[in-house]
């Protein structure tokens, strides 16, 4: 007889190429909004014309066609002013003094505008989940640059822990994908 051992099926997320990863994105939970932002997003890069498409497939389901993006370019090597996405183009814009430099501004036809904490693509795993948790705490009412501060001052509180799919004792920032905790987020890109 026989002995196999049974296995779980490959993640498909940890053999993809990065330009074929989904976008990490973390948003607050649906109801009254509160703070000054609703949501984070960890882009892969700062290439604004690899990393928004995968942004604005993610969010055109649940907040209707994105039309319209700005962003502060001090991060931002170059900025595109459009942005092909899946059967539609993406407007983008920037202002240097009136958007804060960790923030990126989504317009769409249903939902308005929303407000995002770009966590920077080089931010290790374990802070870009105490950035993410921060950004969706509805009580944080913290500006992108002030959660950032935050970070660099060691202010942020540890992202809670939850059983992970691999080993149970992963937290709640499982293999570059977003939050598994559904108390505080609704994450995509897992």
């Amino acid at each position: 007889m026989v002995i196999t051992e049974r296995r779980p099926p490959p993640d498909p997320l940890a053999t993809l190429p990065a330009d074929d990863a989904p976008a990490r994105l973390s948003l607050k939970q649906p109801g009254p909004q509160s703070g000054l932002i609703d949501g984070a997003w960890w882009p892969r890069s700062r290439d604004l014309n690899r990393e928004l498409p995968k942004l604005c497939d993610r969010l055109d389901l649940p907040w209707g066609r994105i039309t319209r993006v700005t962003v502060n370019p001090t991060h931002w090597p170059v900025i595109p002013h459009k942005v092909p996405v899946h059967g539609h183009t993406v407007n983008v814009g920037w202002f240097r003094d009136e958007q804060d430099a960790h923030q990126l501004m989504l317009r769409s036809y249903r939902v308005g505008r929303w407000d995002l904490l770009i966590v920077p693509p080089e931010t290790d795993a374990e802070a870009a989940g105490r950035l993410m948790a921060a950004a969706c705490d509805p009580q944080d009412r913290r500006t992108g640059s002030a959660l950032m501060a935050a970070e660099a001052a060691g202010q942020l509180a540890a992202a809670p822990t939850v059983a992970g799919p691999r080993t149970g004792t992963e937290d709640t920032w499982e293999w570059e994908g977003g939050s598994t905790s559904g108390r505080t987020a609704m994450t995509y890109g897992q």
